[in-house]
């Protein structure tokens, strides 16, 4: 092997790093919307260039070898300064207002989103925004190919993320709190149709009555994440471990909203953002079913991107960083 003359794509390097996240060939091309027939030839294609083989296809999930884990920061550090230079080339030929691109979980993109950016108007001109509303793990795909210069998200800060293994820089914007809620036994009784045990560590020995039925977030929601790592007694942790006695997860969704519709259809209980569910505890269409022993306190989080940004963006992150909350 050896690169000779051989011409380097820059989308294989694309490709190797998106590798060397997954650890998967599969789930790899997936997230690089490339059919995996052609995605391993662009890593065999590069391996060829580099003169060496870069990962240890032997091993599951697939590893970097010596060199893919010597190449790997020095090409990360590349393409970081390849971004950078191209947005200053922008800004010289007067593109310094280029738009501002965001990705937020729907749930956020619903509630706190619009609020947060209304403040920041007040004080700063941004001009054009683009905003991806996905799932969790979509934005933090859309941040590690460079596709967005901000990620919003819920976060717990003993539960990291992809962002927070690349150490991605982050500011906590706000607080808020998953809360088991469920409808009433009755219109305005009061009382919660789905009452669950008075603190966690009851769940798993089970009451004998019929199974807590529990709405669940799906395995890309970042709430979900959260979940099963705070409460892997109700939830499990994503592994297959057994799922305490006593509770049966009768509907599983991405998206909190959907999850919240289905609250309120008397599905279940299900663990909602408070932001996203503050009328209905008002008016009391949805009640706590616990007491507060089974809130997870959650960040709101802004990430960025690690190179330097186009200067509108850098101004709304000193921004931000002005007014970013401290954890109480």
């Amino acid at each position: 092997m050896g690169p000779g003359n051989r011409p380097l794509d820059l989308e294989w390097l694309e490709d190797f790093l998106a590798l060397a996240d997954a650890g998967n060939f599969s789930r790899a091309a997936e997230a690089r919307a490339i059919a995996q027939p052609a995605f391993s030839r662009h890593i065999r294609a590069l391996e060829d260039w580099v003169g060496v083989e870069l990962f240890d296809r032997s091993a599951h999930p697939a590893a970097l070898t010596p060199a893919g884990q010597r190449f790997r920061p020095l090409l990360e550090s590349v393409l970081a300064d390849l971004e950078a230079a191209r947005i200053k080339a922008r800004a010289a030929h007067d593109q310094a207002a280029a738009s501002l691109r965001f990705a937020a979980t729907h749930v956020l993109s619903l509630t706190f989103f619009p609020r947060w950016l209304g403040t920041l108007e007040a004080q700063l001109r941004l001009g054009p925004i683009q905003t991806i509303s996905d799932s969790y793990h979509a934005c933090e795909d859309e941040a590690l190919q460079r596709r967005v210069q901000f990620v919003l998200c819920h976060g717990h800060p003993e539960v990291p993320g992809r962002l927070d293994d690349a150490q991605y820089p982050v500011l906590r914007l706000s607080g808020d709190v998953l809360m088991p809620v469920c409808v009433p036994a009755a219109p305005g009784s009061g009382t919660p149709l789905h009452a669950i045990e008075p603190a966690p560590e009851a769940a798993a020995a089970g009451s004998g009555a019929a199974p807590l039925p529990v709405l669940a977030y799906g395995e890309a929601s970042g709430l979900g994440r959260i979940m099963r790592a705070r409460m892997r007694g109700v939830f499990g942790d994503g592994t297959g471990s057994a799922i305490a006695q006593g509770v049966s997860v009768v509907f599983t969704a991405h998206h909190a909203a959907l999850l919240k519709t289905m609250a309120l259809e008397g599905r279940g209980v299900a663990w909602l953002p408070q932001s996203l569910i503050a009328d209905e505890l008002r008016t009391g269409t949805l009640l706590p079913a616990g007491d507060t022993a089974w809130n997870v306190p959650v960040d709101i989080r802004l990430y960025r991107q690690r190179a330097e940004m186009a200067p509108a963006a850098e101004a709304l992150w000193t921004l931000a960083a002005g007014a970013a909350a401290p954890r109480g």
